[in-house]
């Protein structure tokens, strides 16, 4: 019973809705004066993930079934938080590129730099909108725009900013048209974002026979028990069992994450 509240336990907290979720549900149902738990106060999920994980393996294989699960699940996160930055970054970029394609189409009607790049900030990628509001507080106040841009904080995007700070001063420098610089740039990135989503979508093979492969030991386990050789007796009552079940643990979790960071290299490259 406890084996299995501790499992539902996980399960819920793994679909609990990320901190962004939260922020919008927060914002759907507020009410007006209504106090606000300070983000400080939400216990953070990879603790209880662990904490859960841990109290299954114990009782089912003791101290050495206790570690091995922290120690998968504290993998399958880092590699849940691999997926999720590739998919943001990809987002980002192609959040970017529809945003100069607005910023261009503003600047082509005779709108004013900075009036154009607030407006298309309006709808576009969060990631996206900081770019034009930097470009647009820069040129307001007669800064270098590629300097604003080489000091914004936005990860997603770290590899494509300077390249949008050098076009545009290759625009403010020659006399070019600031809006056919950032077609040119725009353009750029949508070939960049379709390349990376083609790529991850042809890594989901190597990244299933990774995962097929990192469950082999389980289907061993279940094909010595249906022998009779009694393996889960071996492992959960044995020290040499227990220090196996640690090793191969560890052995799988380094597979998986060493492919997590091949096809990551395969998609961004």
């Amino acid at each position: 019973m406890t084996a299995a509240s501790a499992v539902l336990a996980a399960l819920g907290i793994l679909a609990w809705p990320d901190t962004r979720a939260r922020a919008r549900l927060r914002g759907l149902t507020r009410q007006p004066g209504a106090f606000t738990r300070p983000r400080w106060l939400w216990p953070p999920r990879l603790p209880l993930l662990l904490a859960a994980a841990s109290a299954v393996g114990l009782l089912a294989f003791g101290p050495g079934g206790a570690a091995a699960a922290a120690l998968i699940t504290a993998t399958l996160w880092r590699l849940h938080k691999i997926r999720r930055t590739q998919d943001a970054t990809i987002a980002a970029v192609a959040g970017l590129a529809e945003a100069l394609r607005s910023f261009a189409d503003a600047l082509r009607t005779g709108a004013h730099p900075v009036a154009a790049a607030e407006a298309a900030a309006d709808d576009a990628h969060p990631d996206a909108a900081t770019v034009l509001l930097t470009i647009a507080a820069a040129s307001r106040l007669g800064g270098d725009i590629e300097q604003a841009l080489a000091t914004t904080d936005l990860p997603a995007l770290a590899g494509h900013l300077p390249e949008l700070g050098m076009a545009v001063r290759l625009s403010t420098r020659n006399g070019l048209p600031l809006a056919d610089v950032l077609d040119a740039t725009r353009r750029d990135l949508q070939l960049r974002a379709r390349h990376a989503k083609t790529v991850q979508a042809r890594m989901a093979g190597p990244r299933t026979t990774a995962t097929i492969l990192a469950a082999l030991p389980l289907i061993g386990i279940a094909l010595g028990e249906s022998t009779g050789v009694s393996p889960i007796h071996v492992l959960a009552h044995t020290g040499i069992g227990q220090a196996m079940l640690v090793l191969g643990a560890l052995l799988t979790s380094a597979g998986l994450v060493w492919t997590a960071k091949l096809t990551a290299q395969a998609t961004h490259r």
